[in-house]
């Protein structure tokens, strides 16, 4: 049986969940991957009734749940704190923006999100962790090492107990591997593993558009870490094939501005090789969901999450149970 195709609510967020919830499937979609922002799931309200409630009304759509994703509070858990963290916070979780104080909360907000995940009957948190040395990516002024490993010893130090109170209530935390957190490609998602002392609640939001455009062999991280591929995204990203005016940086210039080197893409419009991802997720007998993280400023949303959809179920299939020469064996 193929896997179940879900979509991600996070660019959906100006939609009420009624809504969503219609257009998901009418699009296709077997199921949603609720964002914890907007109306789709309020960490803050979830008690048995509310969470009842949400079921209930996917299940009016005929669709499945399998995630739900604290990107947002999870990003402020590790950062250093600014303005910016404000637009994406809730209040009760900004506070009066002192930046240990919003850490703090933040860190508490992961842990009530993996009891009300518990009640709503999911087993895996997808989300941001932030991190506190992303702004020393590039080492200059040269960066000791001692520097790098407090930042990994921060995080360690920051979401153990947070991984802790994940294991209680049965659900995984499953970081979406993205420059600005504290893994952002293979060699520091094996330092964030590390960090955590390989906590069995901690592993991966697989997403190879994060990956593809750095450089970094985003079917290779499948193997890596087969065992902690907790969820996987779908989402294609396109990079340039010559040289371009803002390179893998981006050159503070907008999404969508031709002068990128890469950009994100409807899927299957990119350079991202999903029959190769399809083929590594069946080889580590990943069960869960293909949930699609739609993303193309150039593009109307609609009309790319019904493609979208399309497109993963046409590229996902079931693994051979037999060799293919079998029959000659008789």
């Amino acid at each position: 049986m193929a896997r179940p195709v879900t979509l991600f609510t996070g660019q959906w967020a100006d939609l009420g969940i009624e809504t969503m919830c219609q257009k998901a499937a009418d699009f296709g979609y077997d199921g949603l991957e609720l964002a914890c922002w907007g109306d789709h799931f309020e960490v803050d309200k979830a008690d048995e009734a509310y969470c009842n409630g949400r079921r209930e009304l996917l299940e009016k759509s005929d669709l499945q749940l399998f995630s739900i994703s604290a990107h947002l509070v999870g990003q402020a858990v590790c950062d250093n704190i600014d303005a910016r963290h404000e637009a994406i916070l809730p209040p009760y979780v900004w506070g009066d923006g002192e930046p240990e104080g919003v850490r703090q909360r933040a860190a508490e907000e992961l842990k009530k999100t993996a009891a009300a995940a518990a009640r709503l009957g999911v087993d895996v948190v997808n989300g941001f962790t932030g991190s506190s040395i992303w702004h020393l990516l590039y080492s200059f002024p040269p960066t000791p090492d001692s520097m790098i490993d407090d930042g990994f010893a921060d995080f360690g130090r920051r979401f153990k107990p947070i991984l802790d109170d994940f294991q209680k209530h049965g659900v995984k935390f499953a970081l979406e591997v993205h420059p600005t957190e504290i893994a952002f490609d293979i060699a520091s998602a094996e330092r964030a593993i590390e960090a955590v002392d390989g906590h069995p609640a901690f592993g991966f939001n697989y997403d190879p558009s994060h990956l593809g455009y750095q450089g970094v062999d985003y079917v290779e991280f499948i193997y890596r870490f087969p065992d902690r591929i907790f969820h996987a995204h779908m989402k294609d990203v396109g990079w340039s094939a010559s040289p371009t005016e803002a390179g893998v940086f981006g050159g503070h210039v907008a999404f969508g501005d031709r002068r990128r080197f890469w950009d994100f893409r409807s899927l299957g419009r990119g350079n991202i090789d999903f029959e190769e991802i399809i083929r590594a997720l069946n080889r580590i007998n990943y069960q869960g969901p293909l949930s699609v993280e739609w993303e193309d400023g150039g593009m109307d949303r609609e009309h790319g999450a019904e493609e979208a959809c399309a497109f993963v179920k046409d590229v996902d299939f079931e693994p051979s149970d037999a060799a293919f020469d079998a029959a000659f064996a008789e």
